[in-house]
């Protein structure tokens, strides 16, 4: 049975919805956030310390749209995976993708100098530009939304699940009420889905099962951090809070996972 070791609403998010979709049977480990802090143990999982971590069989995967593919691939013939032979294969690969290196990575610039770093080192002007970087690119989605439902094949794919994370990602960060209008309706449909709504559920039940926090990890403040922000928090494009972490801590934060 395929294993996924998960934070709440985490890049680990990405399996967890393609297995609810697929109705696959799967183990959900849950972990705190981040786990290279929290539960050293993980390392012997995935020397990396981050999640996610997919192991089904020999096979182990910490890549969370390699992941989308590898299930929808693996689980075929399904809806959720376009085929070679199909003219939207190429569209399907670069969303697929998309999700992940265009839209998910600059986000976590943003965490990282807007809320992880210690506050000497926050910028906000890093994170303005970093937003400004992704609403840029997350607005190329607008014409093709604004004709089909989907992103690619006429239906709803593993690329939507990429993308759909990242648009999960934004809306922690406040960035959703800049979304385009196409995007706000893709973006509300996908919520919709059972899969979703199942996929929210199942990390919420395994979460109190296993003693984890229910804080979604992009809204983490980490428990080793002290706190020091002022009572109003600086004028930066998120208003995030400021906040300071140990030197021996500082690396392990510099990365949203």
């Amino acid at each position: 049975m395929i294993a996924l070791y998960h934070c709440m609403s985490a890049r680990s998010f990405r399996p967890l919805w393609m297995m609810e979709e697929l109705g696959l049977s799967y183990v959900l480990h849950m972990l705190p956030f981040p786990p290279r802090v929290h539960d050293r143990s993980y390392l012997a999982i995935n020397p990396l310390g981050t999640v996610p971590a997919l192991i089904d069989g020999q096979t182990r995967m910490t890549e969370s749209a390699a992941m989308c593919e590898y299930l929808a691939s693996r689980s075929g013939p399904t809806s959720l995976h376009v085929e070679v032979q199909e003219t939207d294969f190429g569209a399907y690969l670069n969303y697929l993708h998309f999700g992940e290196a265009t839209l998910t990575f600059p986000q976590t610039i943003v965490l990282r100098y807007g809320r992880f770093e210690p506050q000497a080192r926050q910028s906000p002007q890093v994170v303005e530009d970093y937003t400004r970087w992704f609403l840029a690119r997350l607005r190329t989605l607008e014409p093709q939304l604004s004709r089909h439902e989907f992103l690619c094949a006429d239906r709803f794919t593993a690329a939507d699940v990429s993308v759909g994370y990242a648009l999960l990602l934004a809306s922690h960060l406040g960035l959703d009420a800049m979304f385009t209008p196409a995007v706000t309706a893709y973006w509300q449909r996908l919520q919709q889905r059972d899969g979703y709504q199942r996929s929210l559920a199942a990390q919420e039940r395994a979460a109190l099962e296993q003693g984890v926090s229910l804080v979604p990890a992009p809204d983490v403040v980490p428990a080793t951090v002290s706190a020091t922000a002022p009572a109003t928090a600086p004028a930066t494009v998120l208003a995030l809070p400021i906040s300071t972490i140990s030197n021996s801590n500082r690396d392990d934060f510099q990365e949203f996972q």
